[in-house]
């Protein structure tokens, strides 16, 4: 159960002043309340003896009053350590997780979906840090204060009634012992479905506009109301145990009031203890009743605690399939890019997706790469970006093979354009900066003439500062595909890869972009995969992939000469264009 506690040992050596001066003070106000039962009991022994007098009346309030005043103050600061402990672990574990999530590839992501990781992020974060919090509190008051009042109740009235009215003590014992192995269980299976939910709405949203279309609300609404009944009947079992800790606990503390008040009053009869003992007594047995409760929130939030941290530690502890080699070898510039007989799988793949690639283009040229649907063009440009492991096969850029350079240094002489367009939910003129940190507006109107976006900014309601909206819901398909197109051109990298990113504009508009990537980017290197062969008739190099392999390589001009795939497409969309125009 405590396990969670070790796990996080980390935290608390971290924290270690906090936590010592928060324990110190919770244990030191524990004892001090001991005090005011105490001189109630003797100033009630003093009216029953008839003794009493207003000077030492008025001693004992007195005295009261400045130990609330004391523990008041006490309990305030041992508050603020301890659940700011929780606020702050809440923070490192969530910095811990992002940082990790940015760090990880691909096929990390194609095992984990994004809703369940949401809630690893919050609802699983949240309940670690009520652990470091609320958890510290009730593992104190569980142990030491009940036992520092036992202790007081024992020596300080009667050991003979303190241990007849902690008999049925052991029971609450018993029973947290099942009732916590019940909830770990129950509150993972719940966690996991607050996951799936998280995935669904996310996917509901994003597909919203496909929803409407094929006029699936209802279903999607049925769909939604399933999961929903899942996730609250798998709460539901977490409260039908959680429900059983409060009756459990009172039970038995009334079981022990019953026999601490009728053995109290015996003694009382038999001059063993006096009526201000009883009354001290009681108000004891009252002050352990928060203890009792303590057990049951301690083994609540341990065991939730745990679950929760077990799905965090899964998360954290998985290692990115790419890593940066123990030694990387430092390059200057991509002077060269060269592929040797390169063979490549997905991890999900049962089949070779690039198979014997052999390439080699020098700085400053241009690679077309055009082919069937799914032929492994864009696996070809992503072997680029090293975010999965290896094949067979060698990747050299500027001789050096490229699992010896560094990951940052690698992904900092790119600009990449993928198929699909991701837009953050911000103004256009963040978007584009994206790619170049507080770039001029100089610098972005550079970059968006550059992709022919210039003449759609009088058609947005605030020009550069106009809000694309989630995803770039506000902005056209040919908008987003050269909003992304300016923030890859502002970075001016090394090596700029466009991934089919010419697909969603017209013909004049691509010639256009064409011919700035032309002109501008003379001695860079640029690589453009595309179904639209005008695209990359300019290109130093341009091949032809069918189901990974290289069929057809050459300039424009041989690869028409060969009479093979590429002049038969060719020629096909040079009918379509001539038609459509």
């Amino acid at each position: 159960m405590f396990s969670v506690l070790k796990n996080l040992g980390w935290f608390f050596r971290r924290e270690k002043r906090r936590y010592i001066i928060g324990l110190f003070l919770l244990i030191a106000v524990g004892v001090l309340e001991l005090l005011p039962p105490r001189l109630l009991g003797n100033a009630i022994d003093e009216i029953v003896r008839g003794s009493i007098t207003t000077v030492s009346l008025i001693k004992y309030i007195a005295m009261i009053l400045g130990m609330l005043l004391i523990i008041y103050w006490i309990t305030y600061i041992w508050m603020h350590k301890l659940f700011g402990g929780s606020n702050l672990v809440e923070r490192l574990l969530r910095s811990r997780f992002m940082n990790h999530l940015m760090t990880m590839t691909p096929s990390f992501f194609e095992r984990n979906r994004t809703g369940d990781l949401m809630a690893r992020a919050t609802n699983d974060i949240r309940a670690v840090s009520a652990t470091v919090g609320f958890g510290m509190l009730t593992l104190v008051d569980s142990t030491i204060y009940l036992t520092v009042v036992l202790f007081a109740m024992g020596f300080l009235i009667s050991w003979q009634l303190t241990l007849a009215a902690v008999i049925p003590l052991p029971l609450i014992a018993i029973a947290m012992i099942f009732y916590g192995r019940a909830i770990h269980h129950r509150y993972s299976l719940a966690q996991d479905a607050f996951g799936d939910m998280n995935d669904q709405v996310l996917e509901s949203v994003s597909g919203v506009r496909v929803i409407r279309a094929y006029v699936q609300e209802r279903l999607d609404e049925q769909r939604f109301s399933d999961i929903t009944e899942d996730v609250y009947n798998k709460n539901m079992a977490v409260a039908r145990v959680d429900a059983f800790f409060e009756p459990t606990i009172r039970l038995c503390v009334g079981m022990s009031y019953i026999i601490g008040l009728t053995y109290g009053i015996y003694l009382v009869f038999r001059n063993q203890i006096t009526l201000g003992d009883l009354v001290s007594f009681n108000m004891y047995l009252g002050m352990i009743v928060w203890p009792m409760f303590a057990i049951g929130e301690l083994i609540n939030i341990m065991q939730r605690g745990g679950a929760s941290l077990e799905r965090i530690d899964e998360t954290l502890n998985s290692r990115p399939d790419v890593q940066d080699t123990a030694n990387p070898v430092s390059v200057e510039q991509p002077t060269s890019i060269e592929l040797k007989d390169v063979t490549f799988r997905y991890p999900s793949s049962t089949i070779d997706n690039l198979s014997g690639v052999n390439l080699s283009l020098s700085q400053g040229q241009t690679l077309g790469i055009v082919g069937r649907t799914g032929s492994g063009k864009s696996t070809l440009l992503k072997q680029l970006l090293h975010e999965y492991p290896s094949g067979s096969g060698e990747l050299l850029i500027s001789g050096v093979p490229i699992g010896q350079i560094a990951l940052d240094q690698l992904h900092s002489w790119i600009g990449y354009v993928p198929q699909e367009q991701i837009l953050f939910s911000k103004s256009v003129r963040q978007n584009i900066q994206f790619g170049l940190d507080n770039a001029s507006d100089d610098k972005i109107m550079e970059a968006i003439t550059a992709a022919a976006f210039q003449n759609d900014l009088g058609t947005l309601s605030d020009g550069l500062d106009t809000l694309v909206g989630e995803r770039g819901v506000s902005l056209s398909g040919g908008q987003k595909q050269r909003v992304s197109l300016s923030r890859a051109f502002i970075s001016n990298p090394d090596i700029l890869i466009l991934d089919d990113a010419l697909s969603a504009v017209d013909a004049r508009t691509e010639a256009q972009i064409i011919e700035n990537i032309r002109s501008e980017r003379a001695g860079k290197t640029t690589l453009i995969s595309t179904h639209r062969l005008s695209a990359i008739e300019h290109a130093d190099i341009i091949v032809v992939l069918d189901n990974g392999l290289i069929t057809e390589r050459g300039t424009h001009e041989e690869l028409l000469a060969m009479n093979g795939w590429y002049r038969e497409q060719y020629e096909r969309q040079q009918v379509e264009n001539n038609l459509s125009s």
